[in-house]
């Protein structure tokens, strides 16, 4: 008699995780297949783990990584294959490739996980327990049937990650950021901090670059607003991009530096490197963590400070969110305009009041007017970014910082998105409206040679109407 495949233990293969194709709901295809799975399959489980470990005792691993890649993992599977036979266990043709790829999986790359790295349309991978993997495809989020053995295996391939880039964790340290090679970025938390197992959070990037366009066909801003950030980009405007987490900041932060002439030396500062900028001519700088002594660490403050000494045309910064903001805000007043960054913010008015949160951190002994007037003096646009309930990203503000009336920062909102309803199908309703005021930096991009029509300033798209 075969052995039965496991349905919801282990790895999945691609083959367990279907696409689901545009304009079809997901609730009805895969996710509630996965979900619904039987978790049996402990004895798939047992056989692929001694079949590991004989490998493990077996071959030297250190030898074979003097090997390109595709030759190592060939020379693995013919040991993997070997020691499946050894078994005798009875399984079919299509039970042994699984085991074979199975533990390839875990030898080469991060054990359960694979399927869903290596499935594009997955944005986010979301580890809670062990038996309890949730990944964000379109927006929303779902449960999948991908599972671990135990707390010890989640823990193996979470410092699999971490000692990539050469990180550790460990009770001393039990938070960790990092990324793999492909730029996601990792977040992992650990015992004691992590209160029932290990916590990994797997922040996917597409490997396909967006256009400003495919923005406009995903319905997150019309092509007037495309046209007016590209222009304030091109004039070197400095903009600040808010969102709430996962709203699409980082998105649109890549889409806009598309838009930077390729002559200019850009400088970009992350906390951990995701941006993917098009131009040659880009200096990336990452922060550092402090060493287990607690020394060491580099802050993006230290790195904002230093981009000025590396001749920057324009300084982009992933995201503020201490007391660097204030170096940044300086930076954007001293020169180096047509810079860019993000703060998570929920309106604009809010980023503002954030700002200054940020600014005071920094200890520089400014008054409240005084820093709002640093505010207003470095950004000129404020761009707000939202994710609703169906999944969808939208621009919902464009707005301008005009300047100081007494104690108080003024704004003027360009573009605005109203949401009105919520379609039977779940899709949000609403239209996006300009509200017919000229920016004041309109003169700007006159002089800088852009011409905008005026009627792009009374626009009105309706979405989602039948």
């Amino acid at each position: 008699m075969a052995l039965a495949l496991p349905k919801g233990n282990g790895i999945t293969t691609m083959a367990s995780i279907e696409t689901v194709q545009p304009g079809t709901n997901p609730e009805a295809g895969w996710v509630t297949r996965l979900a619904n799975r039987d978790s049996s399959g402990l004895e798939f489980q047992e056989l692929k783990f001694t079949i590991h470990r004989k490998l493990l005792d077996r071959i030297n691993l250190d030898a074979l990584s003097s090997l390109a890649s595709e030759r190592a993992r060939a020379e693995i599977r013919v040991a993997v294959a070997r020691l499946v036979d050894e078994e005798r266990t009875p399984l079919s043709l299509a039970e042994k490739e699984r085991v074979i790829e199975e533990v390839l999986d875990e030898v080469f790359g991060l054990g359960p996980l694979e399927p869903l790295l290596r499935d594009p349309t997955i944005s986010d991978i979301l580890v809670t327990t062990p038996k309890l993997v949730y990944v964000e495809r379109a927006g929303k989020l779902y449960r999948t049937s991908v599972e671990f053995k135990d707390n010890t295996h989640l823990l193996r391939i979470i410092e699999k990650i971490v000692a990539r880039v050469g990180r550790r964790v460990d009770e001393s340290t039990p938070l960790v950021d990092a990324r793999l090679p492909d730029g996601s970025r990792v977040n992992a938390a650990i015992p004691p901090v992590a209160v029932d197992g290990p916590l990994l959070c797997i922040r996917r990037f597409g490997r396909d670059l967006l256009e400003g366009s495919d923005l406009v066909a995903k319905l997150a801003l019309t092509d007037g607003m495309l046209e007016l950030l590209k222009a304030c980009v091109r004039a070197r405007l400095n903009i600040l991009i808010s969102g709430g987490t996962g709203a699409g900041k980082t998105t649109l932060l890549n889409v806009l530096s598309s838009y930077i002439p390729e002559n200019e030396r850009i400088v970009t500062i992350e906390d951990a490197a995701e941006l993917k900028l098009r131009q040659t001519h880009v200096a990336r700088m990452e922060t550092r963590p402090a060493n287990i002594e607690g020394n060491g660490a580099i802050k993006i403050r230290d790195l904002v400070i230093n981009a000025l000494r590396m001749r920057p045309d324009r300084i982009i910064v992933g995201e503020v969110r201490s007391e660097e903001a204030l170096d940044m805000l300086q930076a954007m007043n001293t020169g180096h305009d047509g810079s860019l960054t993000t703060i998570h913010s929920n309106t604009p008015r809010d980023a503002v009041g954030r700002l200054e949160v940020m600014v005071g951190m920094a200890n520089a002994n400014m008054g409240v007017r005084s820093i709002r007037a640093q505010v207003t003096s470095a950004i000129d646009l404020m761009v707000q970014v939202a994710r609703f309930s169906d999944g969808t990203r939208k621009i919902t503000y464009i707005t301008e910082l005009v300047g100081m009336e007494g104690e108080q920062v003024t704004m003027q909102d360009i573009f605005l998105f109203e949401k009105s309803g919520v379609a039977e199908n779940g899709k949000i309703l609403g239209r996006f409206r300009a509200t017919g005021v000229r920016p004041r930096f309109y003169e700007k991009l006159r002089t800088s040679g852009i011409q905008l029509p005026p009627a792009l300033f009374q626009t009105i798209v309706e979405i989602g109407q039948s």
